[in-house]
């Protein structure tokens, strides 16, 4: 089991006695990718307090490795040199499908020791000091759908991703059947994150061949934010262990459900209370949280290549399927853009459902908890009306975006964006998704051979 609370000097004793002799070290880039290498036990030791270096290509190229032409942060006008970054000691894990290796993340920083302006995680502890600062303690989950398929990397290679075989048939979902059904897998998923200091609340199928669905516990947002960037790479790694490939893709087929990657937050103050609830109120939820509704509602189409980032995410935003398309809110009701959970004063939450499962985690938590707090800050009363009943068909205060590049065009362009996550990352991170969309214009689909081959 891990051992979040050891000291520093107690990891540092584990590792030396670790018979392997190696630890392993990664960074999270733009996409939400952990980038990272085996380092010696001893070479650990010697950077663990100094400091280390990562060659800084992990954010001067694309998902496929390919290097933008656009970015002004590295490339070829650099060199690609190292970047100086550092060792996050508190995220210290065993790896228990990897003999308990010793695992940290890490993040950049500039050559003044203070955090890089492209580096996902460093963004999303921006936001939170902002958020303490305001006496706010923020506490964070997210869950994740994803389709799990019985293949190998080579295989669905061999195959050009067509006609891959889903691990169980049929659409079923919460089915104690169909988890009966391979469940070696089932079984480790929840077993081994557990493990890993990636605790699960529950786990089951859903609505799709080989489709499951995971809501991790809740925590404060550093490490809800570490738990749910770990746990994409960690279930791909458990399912290859099974000979099983899972995707976080947003939209596997026209044919077949999304796959969400909806974030939970609440806001507490010092002594554990939830701001977000108010018994007096007919909707049990405070004024606080009402003005952070409203501020992710006037938000969300300033920030949506956040919750939205690739060209697959937009084929998930259409109405009717089970992802939302308007700007709109409501009390639970899965049809809306976000949806408060105002149950109890404990589990009083939001729950924003615009995010799919391709995001990058610390992205979409930064969004989640900077636009909430621009509605704090600047005292925003939410006016606009409960939706009750279809929420795709309340257009009262607008859409989202229909394509990334539509998104990033608004994101680029919007005070909004600079304001609440800073005129440096906005413009890196928009540069990339225009750089996304561009690679996208190039490619010749397969719609396009059926539609227009024999016909025209």
């Amino acid at each position: 089991m891990n051992t979040p609370d050891m000291t520093i000097n107690e990891i540092i004793e584990y590792i030396k006695s670790h018979p392997l002799g190696k630890v392993k070290i990664a960074f999270t880039d733009i996409d939400g990718i952990l980038r990272g290498k085996y380092i010696s036990s001893e070479k650990f030791i010697s950077v663990v307090e100094s400091g280390t270096g990562f060659c800084d290509v992990i954010f001067g190229w694309d998902a496929n490795d390919a290097a933008y032409d656009n970015a002004e942060f590295t490339g070829w006008h650099t060199g690609y040199p190292d970047a100086p970054a550092r060792i996050d000691t508190t995220t210290f894990r065993k790896i228990p499908w990897e003999y308990d290796v010793p695992f940290f993340l890490g993040e950049l920083i500039n050559k003044n020791g203070e955090p890089a302006y492209v580096c996902p995680r460093q963004l999303m502890k921006k936001v939170l000091k902002q958020a303490e600062s305001m006496g706010f303690i923020p506490y964070f989950s997210q869950e994740f759908e994803w389709y799990n398929f019985e293949e190998t990397p080579q295989s669905v290679s061999d195959k050009q991703y067509k006609d891959l075989k889903p691990l169980t048939p049929g659409m079923f979902g919460y089915s104690i059947l169909r988890s009966s059904l391979k469940n070696d897998f089932f079984t480790e998923l929840f077993d081994l994150l557990k493990k890993f200091n990636v605790p699960l609340e529950g786990l089951h199928t859903e609505t799709g061949p080989g489709t499951y669905e995971a809501a991790i516990a809740f925590s404060g947002l550093q490490e809800a934010a570490d738990r749910a960037t770990l746990f994409k790479s960690a279930v791909k790694e458990i399912a290859y262990r099974n000979g099983i490939m899972a995707t976080f893709m947003a939209k596997v087929s026209e044919h077949l459900p999304g796959c969400g990657g909806h974030v939970h937050q609440s806001l507490c103050d010092g002594e554990n209370n939830n701001l977000f609830y108010e018994d007096q109120d007919a909707q049990k939820i405070s004024a606080l949280m009402k003005s952070y509704i409203a501020g992710q509602l006037y938000c969300l189409p300033h920030i949506l290549p956040m919750f939205a980032p690739t060209i697959n995410s937009y084929k998930r935003l259409v109405e009717g399927a089970w992802a939302p398309t308007t700007l709109t809110w409501g009390i639970d009701n899965r049809t809306v853009a976000l949806r408060v959970l105002a149950g109890s004063k404990k589990s009083c939450r939001l729950e924003t459902r615009v995010i799919g499962s391709d995001v990058n985690p610390y992205l979409a938590m930064a969004a989640c908890l900077a636009s909430g707090l621009y509605g704090i800050k600047n005292g925003m009363e939410l006016k606009q009306p409960v939706t009750i009943g279809n929420g795709y068909r309340d257009y009262s205060n607008g859409t989202l975006p229909r394509t990334l590049d539509e998104a990033t065009q608004l994101m680029k362009q919007s005070d909004v964006a600079n304001e609440i996550l800073g005129e440096q990352f906005t413009a890196h991170f928009t540069q990339t998704r225009e750089w996304e969309w561009r690679q996208h214009l190039k490619a010749v689909t397969d719609w396009e051979y059926k539609r227009y081959f024999e016909i025209i």
